[in-house]
């Protein structure tokens, strides 16, 4: 897995690389500190994914990642920052970036990054959390009420979109694995979709 990492603090980005090239299935293609170089190091190297810091004098990780989403809609960009604000959260998923983890959870770093990868979006776990007011606020209108669900069954959409399995939804819910396959259907059923991954697709287009 190849890996370009952008942050403006230089010793953040030193300690990442060490960090990740310590683990022998990740290589760090590049390092850089604005949203300019990021931009120009994804389309020289064409990283398997771009993880990078929000907030950069100039252009910012969120402009520079719209760019490259608009270019590369199936492009990999996973942002690692140590602000938990709101607004970042929202328009950092609604530019298509696949995760929004924070600093301080370093440990999850190496994770995060083989999920994303592997084809899953992933948050850390204090924005995680947040996710359901967040949809509820910031949703165009398409708050969970008027879309005939209640708020454990919205809990367990923002679940299943965070790539969990049926027994971690149970776990994080403290449910039991079958009532959250129930749950899962009777949302499809509410929702006329046919599987889990278009219950994701339709929550990441409804705000």
């Amino acid at each position: 897995m190849r890996v370009v990492v952008v942050d403006d603090d230089r010793l953040v980005t030193a300690s990442l690389k060490t960090i990740l090239e310590a683990d022998g299935g990740l290589q760090v293609a590049g390092v850089g500190s604005s949203g300019l170089e990021a931009i120009a190091l994804y389309r020289s190297l064409k990283p398997d994914i771009l993880l990078m810091d929000i907030r950069m004098e100039g252009l910012t990780g969120i402009d520079a990642a719209e760019i490259l989403l608009q270019e590369d809609p199936q492009g990999k960009v996973l942002f690692l920052t140590t602000f938990s604000d709101d607004e970042y959260i929202v328009k950092a998923l609604r530019i298509g970036a696949k995760g929004y983890i924070l600093k301080q959870d370093f440990e999850s770093i190496v994770p995060a990054l083989r999920s994303v990868y592997g084809g899953q979006r992933v948050f850390g776990d204090r924005v995680a959390t947040r996710l359901p007011d967040l949809l509820g606020a910031g949703s165009k209108g398409q708050d969970y009420v008027r879309l005939g669900l209640n708020e454990r069954e919205w809990a367990i959409i923002v679940q299943v979109a965070n790539g969990l399995s049926n027994k971690e939804i149970a776990r994080e819910l403290f449910l039991s694995e079958g009532t959250v396959r129930n749950y899962i259907s009777a949302i499809l059923d509410k929702l006329e979709l046919r599987d889990r991954t278009q219950l994701a697709i339709f929550y990441f287009r409804s705000f």
